[in-house]
């Protein structure tokens, strides 16, 4: 038998936990294996189809890896591991949404910029139910992601089911080539504070980060304001990187720890880029994996206050083992820890197959005090039991019931809502200036265009909720008349966590004055 090689996947990824309790009566493993012998020569000689040997034994390997409660395990084929290796990999034309599978349910974790997904009114949060008519439910996510991409130009029917939204939103979206920048733009705000975004962790992430921070640094910042949020993760190595920018040499970055104790560490090497600029580190419920690597790191060292809510908690590792005649099983190892020992996996409730959404309850001062504390190298507490719970907590601002209302109103059109909304925002590039207002003749033309396309909203309502109407219409505009970056500008009044950092930093001049403005808020 070939010597099985093992290679580490920078994927970090959820496992379920079983749902309900069994009775299990055991038996020797001697017993075990007889009653497989058994079950294997019964259906081979007794079942009213015939089954090739080969088939069977390919049957009973799958439903083995289906049974170890893992849903990202898989047995791939030649021709799968194939398909595998090419989606791993750069470029592809697809619709430019991370999703993630959430205990059989593929979700929508980020929505990138300027990709069809976004065009098409796709938000993050939302459940991809079906892909070309064809139901989902029970594909494990590599099909579900298969069957999104495709050739450029093509296109492909998705229907997504939406919280709160009792009709389900089917889309057609054209899948385009994608390759989203890490770092779409870097900010220096006043008061000389650094604002960088970074979206995801792929092949290019440490070298566009430090480039950033470089510039930031060369452009005379005195804090950065790092922004993990929605950044669902990706290529491990490059939090590693980036973790490297600003600890010390031998610092540990954080470790792997597989089954029997086998622990894999991380260790900063050489001399840090910005070894002393203060740092706050933006994180969210969205953010996740490699995010949590360099999010866990910073706090743990004391090298960055963390704010805004507690982070997804994905931290396991897996690995793809090469077997006989090209096939391959990839399965989950190992789990990562921050440098205190803090599990970064977050261990989620289930009840009838449905997750148990926490993630308010962990902000409680009563829940942070339930969880299991560690010390940072200063000797402040920091929290376990998954995730990375902020030094801050800040939560995001929420739409009143009037936005919610006005926002449920046009869901079961979304597709033609943000259609109509950018090419109307496309037509208006061209008129403003960068300080540019929302005008009641804008809201009004908009308004004219939605009902054209099919959007029905009560004129009420739609007044009502005109702040909403402004902010979509505004963000819109200002994406396409001048980047991100500006439009990023233009909304910092309505980005209370960001406006927090802000703060923060413009009343210290350390990173130790930054964190003990955490330890007087508690």
């Amino acid at each position: 038998m070939n010597r099985v090689r093992v290679s580490m996947l920078a994927a970090v990824v959820l496992v379920p936990l079983s749902t309900g309790a069994f009775l299990i009566e055991h038996h020797p493993a001697r017993d075990s294996a007889r009653v497989f012998d058994q079950v294997l020569s019964l259906v081979s000689e007794r079942f009213v189809d015939t089954v090739p040997n080969a088939d069977l034994y390919e049957k009973a390997a799958r439903g083995l890896v289906r049974e170890i409660n893992d849903p990202y395990a898989a047995l791939y084929s030649p021709k799968q591991l194939a398909e595998f290796t090419a989606s791993t990999g750069g470029r592809y034309a697809g619709l430019g949404m991370l999703v993630e599978d959430q205990q059989g349910v593929t979700v929508v974790s980020r929505v990138y910029p300027h990709t069809p997904a976004e065009a098409g009114g796709v938000h993050d949060g939302d459940h991809i139910v079906a892909v070309e008519k064809q139901a989902v439910h029970g594909w494990k996510l590599p099909q579900v992601t298969d069957a999104l991409k495709g050739n450029p130009g093509t296109q492909v029917n998705v229907t997504f089911a939406r919280p709160g939204v009792t009709t389900p939103i089917e889309l057609k979206l054209t899948r385009a080539i994608i390759h989203i920048p890490a770092v779409p733009y870097t900010i220096l705000l006043d008061g000389k504070i650094g604002y960088l975004p970074l979206l995801q962790f792929n092949e290019t992430s440490g070298d566009e980060f430090e480039h950033a921070v470089q510039k930031l640094t060369g452009e005379g910042a005195r804090g950065i304001v790092i922004d993990l949020r929605g950044n669902g993760g990706g290529i491990v190595d490059q939090a590693i990187a980036i973790s490297n920018l600003f600890l010390r040499n031998g610092q540990q970055i954080a470790s792997v720890r597989a089954r029997g104790g086998d622990t894999q560490v991380y260790l900063a090497k050489g001399d840090p880029v910005a070894p002393t600029i203060p740092l706050v580190v933006l994180t969210d419920g969205y953010t996740a994996s490699a995010s949590e690597i360099v999010a866990g790191a910073l706090q743990d060292h004391d090298r960055a206050l963390v704010l805004g809510t507690t982070s997804f908690g994905k931290g396991l590792v897996q690995s793809l083992f090469p077997l006989d005649g090209g096939w391959a099983l990839k399965l989950t190892t190992a789990k990562w820890y921050t440098p205190s020992g803090r599990s970064i996996q977050k261990e989620r409730k289930f009840v009838d197959g449905r997750l148990i959404d926490e993630s308010d309850s962990v902000e409680t001062d009563s829940a942070r005090r339930a969880r299991p504390t560690f010390k940072s190298d200063a000797g402040r507490v920091v929290y376990g039991g998954g995730g990375i719970t902020p030094d801050i907590v800040v939560r995001p601002d929420t739409l009143d019931s009037t936005e919610q209302e006005f926002v449920k109103a046009v869901t079961p059109k979304s597709q033609e809502f943000y259609v109509t909304l950018y090419n109307y925002a496309f037509e208006l590039k061209g008129q403003v200036k960068p300080d540019f207002t929302v005008s009641q003749q804008w809201r009004d033309e908009l308004y004219k265009r939605l009902g054209a396309a099919g959007v029905a909203v009560d004129r009420g309502l739609y007044d009502r909720a005109s702040s909403e109407v402004d902010r979509l219409l505004s963000d819109r505009v200002a994406r396409l008349a001048f980047g991100d970056s500006t439009a990023k500008r233009r909304e910092l009044d309505d980005d209370v966590q960001l406006e927090r950092a802000i703060e923060i930093i413009r009343k210290g001049q350390t990173q130790a004055d930054l964190l003990a403005t955490a330890s007087a808020s508690h």
